[in-house]
């Protein structure tokens, strides 16, 4: 089996040498390293090319937000997810810009920590409700700013959207509108083309900024 390799960056040692010793557990999982600030986690993404990196979001240094956006651009392919204290919109909205796929809060079950890593990597974003709260509130109220694209899109790329925004994954969007996860990643990758967006986390928010959403 190949294992998934993560990095962690927290400026707390107690904090990594927790995380280490849970996921030691996981045999699916293994830590490649640990970064005790954000330039150090860059340099190391750089230096190991994890699959997945913890990312904390207040440390000397560079902060998670900045590291994460420097991680992006240097790689595409790493899967960043923040971890930490902060449920605020005001650290929020600057992670999930700089690329985050995921954001949870220190507190999450240790299974459902492992979940998000496993979900994450699979192209899935992974979102704390505390967050999600936050975030479309915050994004609703700028719903009138810019004109939608939504229109661009086929009526069966707006019901994948709608589903999508609801957090859902490929495997229960192609069961709620009974088609294949073939097709429904088809889907997607032409709702992000078409939206320009890099990710599946900021379609779904886009998707609330512009009250597309219909509810159940």
């Amino acid at each position: 089996m190949e294992k998934i390799k993560v990095l962690i960056a927290d400026d707390h040692h107690v904090v990594r040498r927790g995380l280490l010793f849970f996921l030691k557990t996981q045999r699916d999982i293994e830590v490649i390293g640990e970064a005790k600030n954000g330039k150090e986690a860059v340099e190391l993404v750089a230096e190991l090319e994890p699959d997945v990196v913890l990312m904390d979001l207040s440390m000397p240094e560079m902060d998670g937000v900045m590291a994460t956006k420097a991680i992006r651009e240097m790689n595409e392919t790493v899967k960043i997810i923040i971890l930490t204290s902060y449920a605020d919109q005001d650290h929020v909205i600057p992670a999930i810009r700089a690329g985050a796929s995921g954001y949870q809060l220190k507190d999450i079950e240790p299974d459902e920590l492992v979940e998000t890593i496993r979900d994450v990597l699979k192209g899935e974003s992974k979102l704390h409700p505390k967050v999600t709260s936050h975030v479309m509130t915050h994004l609703s109220m700028g719903a009138n700013q810019k004109a939608s694209k939504i229109s661009d899109l086929t009526k069966r790329e707006k019901d994948v959207l709608n589903e999508l925004a609801k957090g859902k994954s490929n495997k229960e969007i192609a069961s709620s509108l009974f088609i294949t996860e073939k097709t429904v990643k088809t889907h997607v990758s032409n709702i992000l083309a078409k939206l320009q967006l890099s990710d599946r986390t900021q379609a779904a928010l886009y998707a609330v900024k512009n009250g597309y959403i219909v509810k159940e």
